[in-house]
This record gives C-alpha cells, sequence and structure tokens, in this order.
C-alpha cells in the first residue's frame, strides 16, 4: 500500500493508492496519523471510494510527526567527505518537525544562509510504540513504512553557530521535504538494498545505496528506542551518502536551483530553491 496525502498546506485529506488507482480513506480517517499507522492502516481498498488526484499538490504523506530524528554521517564515504572518520555509534539529531512540507513544495533559503545543502534520505516512520527493544530483530514490527526524505541543512548554522550541535543548521523552514508516498514495507522488500539519488539542476550529485549504510535501518530503530520512546508516525531520517555541497566538489544552493531526490521504489521529489521573505 502507498498511503499519500493530496491538497492545499494545511488542508490535506488522506489517500491510498494501490494498482496505479487512487481510493479516498476519508470514510477510515482524518488524516494520516499515528493513530492511523498504529491501528495498521488499511490492508485493502475494498469498499473505499475512488478518488480523482490528478492537478493537486502532493503534501507530505504523514501528518506533523511528533518527533524528527535524524541520524548523521551514517555512509562512510560521506563521512569521509565531511573529514570525519565512520562513527562508533549512531549520531543522532532532532530536526523541528515544521520543517516537513510536500515533495514538490518550495525550499526557503533562510535569512542571512550561505550554505545550504542537500542530503537525500531513507525515510523510515514509525507504526507501533518502540520502547527498550530487546533486539534489531524486533524493528521490523515497528515500523509503519518508508519514505523519500531530503535533510536539508545550512552548513554555517549548522557547523559554525550551533555550539557542537547540529540543530540549528537543520530546522529551518522547509527543510524537510517528503514524499511523494508513504510506502509499507511489504511494497518496499529489503530497505538495505534501495538506490538513492538527486540532483541539482539536472547534474547528478549523489548516487548510492543503502547499503552503504553503516548502521542499517533494523539497528537505528533498535538503538534509538534505547534513548528515547519512538511514538506512532514519528519520522526518522536515517543518513545521506556521499556527494553534497559540504565535500567541496559542487557549489551551495542558491535561488531558483532546483533540487531533484529520488529512492527506488518510493519515488522522486522535485523542489525550486527560493529566498526566504
Amino acid at each position: 500500500m502507498r498511503y499519500l496525502r493530496v491538497g492545499p498546506a494545511g488542508s490535506e485529506r488522506p489517500v491510498a493508492e494501490s494498482g496505479g488507482r487512487h481510493f479516498d480513506l476519508s470514510p477510515v480517517t482524518a488524516d494520516i496519523t499515528g493513530e492511523f499507522l498504529a491501528a495498521g492502516g488499511v490492508r485493502s481498498t475494498a469498499g473505499l471510494p475512488e478518488t480523482d488526484i490528478a492537478g493537486e499538490r502532493l503534501g507530505p504523506p504523514i501528518a506533523r510527526p511528533g518527533v524528527v530524528l535524524c541520524i548523521g554521517q551514517n555512509y562512510a564515504a560521506h563521512a569521509a567527505e565531511s573529514g570525519a572518520a565512520p562513527p562508533e555509534q549512531p549520531i543522532m539529531f532532532y530536526k523541528a518537525p515544521g520543517t516537513i512540507v510536500g515533495p514538490h513544495d518550495d525550499v526557503l533559503i533562510p535569512r542571512r544562509a550561505v550554505r545550504v545543502d542537500w542530503e537525500v534520505e531513507l525515510g523510515v516512520v514509525i507504526g507501533r510504540t518502540a520502547r527498550y527493544l530487546e533486539s534489531p530483530a524486533d524493528a521490523a514490527a515497528h515500523i509503519a513504512g518508508y519514505v523519500v526524505s531530503n535533510d536539508l541543512s545550512e552548513r554555517e548554522f549548522q557547523l559554525e553557530h550551533s555550539g557542537g550541535q547540529w540543530s540549528k543548521g537543520k530546522s529551518c523552514e522547509t527543510f524537510n521535504p517528503l514524499g511523494p508516498w508513504l510506502v509499507t514495507p511489504n511494497e518496499v522488500g529489503d530497505p538495505g538494498k534501495l538506490r538513492l539519488r538527486s540532483r541539482v539542476n539536472g547534474e547528478p550529485r549523489q548516487d548510492s545505496t543503502t547499503a552503504d549504510m553503516i548502521f542499517d535501518v533494523a539497528y537505528l530503530v533498535w538503538h534509538l528506542s534505547q534513548y528515547t520512546v519512538l511514538e506512532p508516525g514519528d519520522l526518522i531520517n536515517t543518513g545521506t551518502p556521499e556527494g553534497v555541497a559540504l565535500s567541496g566538489r559542487f557549489p551551495y544552493l542558491t535561488a531558483g536551483d532546483v533540487v531533484e531526490v529520488e529512492i527506488d521504489g518510493l519515488g522522486g521529489q522535485r523542489n525550486t530553491v527560493r529566498d526566504a521573505a
């Protein structure tokens, strides 16, 4: 099953996609919330009315999560291009939930920003409360699905203005385009074998696979559950591969740039970069 939300920002309606057809989820839920996911979502579209979404805006495929947890330097080559050794344990930081926007919404460059960067990432959405899981093998039962996430960063804010904490450079408005779909695990298969790509103005930037993760999805969910309670609807951004502007190989983003990110089986995003008003 694929879940999506369509309509104007703040007024999205829930939709399920199956077999290339779209079905209105309003009869069973008001939104793609943690409560809906914890209840198992929908297992069949039988009895749901079909709906036409042509021409409508795609919103982020989940309602605003309680928390966005991010993992830093989770690909060895990205750690190296950042000038760091591969971490011995997951680096966790928080991102403001209000950063989440739709997969084709504009990305806004903050005031005083000089180093805005892209980061294609596999997003994991929690479906059941995860608290002190016994082992990584327990993680799968707590995952509602997977999603394309772009963990945009302002590197000056992140590295020079934050006193050792990264969240200032991660929490600017529009800094987490999400979607187009939340795809259930049965459709994704092995999350450790997904290809991720990014482009800026049509030029390739990142091209890797989740097989290059230092800490895989199951380990991350287990590990995080030892330190915090993961609630249904929460989002985990699992890290980005090499090929970002921080490497020094590419220019940072400026107004007018177009950023595209995609993950096999999860769809793609296309965002135009604008200056914040």
